[in-house]
């Protein structure tokens, strides 16, 4: 187990630059599956979850290749087995994306439970329905999936999916792009990492349109070539420093942010105050008081509020003025972490597991906590930048399985923070 110490209340100043996708980076690995030959993938994280997917893979027999800390091959021709491991199902929820290319390739799979973040319940049922209607038989134990196929599908296969899900797309995206079939999946999800797997089958020679719409049409291919791809820059990520720099009144430089899929964040940023300027591909925070009249924030699936900020912007309202209702239907259980931030001083009621209303500007003071997930992890990591006194904050390997080098990031801007082991 390791902490982060953080004493709070240092101006920040510099230039930080913005990692590869993780939501993007994990499908394209579990992709490698699908093809024959090398894939090399650029700009990827040096993340936990990177980390227990290659894990994966090489479990399964693949050979993974690090040429640098940000470039790895890989190539899947060796790989015999199906079966997921337990105990590294269990560190990673996107553990369930390995269910599309199993299938497609050995047309069965084994997949225990899938573990990850507690933010409430997050079954798979839209993956197995899919999965379902591409001629699979699945078998939902109490703690582990078993996938087979029971029916070759060819012809064209519409699927409407009951819920935009982002892993159930992109599980029904590879599940179909082998095959002798045309598939069609209405509800899909929008997220700028669905695009990003899409541009990356594309290139090992898939057949697939519609990738960042809601409606992805796949025509099934004999077989996949090697490729190579550079990973999406992560756009969760940007927002969270952009929401540091307001929070600690400070001046820094946020390189490559792609601004098209931070269009309603960055709106969201400029309502409560929040000023900054543009300077090419870079974002540059200017120390501005934060307001709130009133403002109601609510998650959705993309092109609406990403979900994964909601707790950031939490933490970002209780040094604004005024009150903001926050209100996530995605997660029943995303707000639970406020109650730290109630400890550290912050005004906030909970109106239910979806809900919570915060009055700002409130003085934190430094606690102890523990991270719950990614997301509220880095949250209190924000609270203790700003947060009177010394601040600890356990299992910050959580944190660590979406922030890269996140200690060593923000000591480089001026923060007052070290990890201890």
């Amino acid at each position: 187990m390791s902490k982060y110490l953080i004493k709070g209340g240092n101006t920040l100043s510099g230039t930080i630059r913005v990692a590869g996708n993780k939501n993007a980076v994990l499908p394209i690995m579990a992709a490698t599956l699908l093809v024959d030959g090398d894939v090399t993938i650029e700009n990827v994280p040096q993340i936990q979850d990177v980390s227990v997917t290659k894990q994966i893979l090489r479990s399964l027999g693949a050979h993974v290749v690090d040429h640098d800390d940000h470039t790895v091959t890989i190539n899947t021709k060796d790989v015999s087995r199906f079966e997921i491991p337990v105990e590294l199902s269990a560190k990673l929820r996107a553990s369930v994306l390995f269910l599309g290319p199993l299938f497609a390739r050995f047309g069965k799979a084994v997949l225990p439970h899938p573990g990850g973040d507690i933010i409430g319940r997050r079954s798979i049922q839209t993956h197995i329905d899919a999965l379902g209607l591409l001629g699979a038989g699945i078998v939902d134990g109490e703690d582990i999936y078993r996938v087979s196929r029971a029916t070759h599908v060819s012809g064209h296969v519409q699927i409407f999916l009951d819920e935009p899900s982002v892993t159930g797309t992109e599980n029904v995206i590879m599940a179909s792009v082998l095959g002798k079939h045309d598939v069609t999946i209405k509800n899909a999800a929008q997220e700028p990492h669905v695009a990003d797997l899409v541009h990356m089958l594309i290139s090992a020679g898939a057949d697939i349109s519609g990738g960042g719409t809601n409606t992805i049409q796949v025509k099934g291919q004999t077989s996949l070539h090697e490729c190579s791809h550079r990973v999406s820059i992560d756009y969760l990520e940007a927002g969270t420093f952009a929401m540091m720099g307001a929070i600690t009144r400070s001046e820094i430089i946020i390189e490559d942010v792609p601004y098209d899929d931070l269009t309603l964040p960055l709106l969201f940023l400029e309502r409560m105050g929040v000023t900054y300027k543009r300077e090419g591909t870079s974002l540059v925070t200017i120390p501005h008081p934060l307001v709130s009249s009133g403002n109601k924030i609510q998650a959705g699936p993309h092109p609406l509020f990403p979900t994964d900020l909601m707790s950031p912007f939490i933490v970002l309202a209780t040094q604004a003025q005024g009150e903001t209702l926050f209100h996530d239907p995605l997660y029943e259980s995303r707000m639970f972490f406020v109650d730290k931030l109630i400890r550290m001083g912050a005004r906030i009621t909970i109106c239910d597991p979806h809900r919570v209303i915060v009055n700002g500007p409130t003085t934190l003071s430094a606690k102890r906590l523990a991270s719950p997930d990614i997301r509220a992890g880095i949250a209190l990591v924000l609270a203790a930048l700003v947060a009177e006194g010394e601040s600890e904050i356990d299992m910050a390997e959580i944190i660590e399985r979406g922030y890269e080098n996140l200690d060593v990031r923000l000591r480089a801007l001026g923060a007052d923070i070290r990890k201890v082991e």
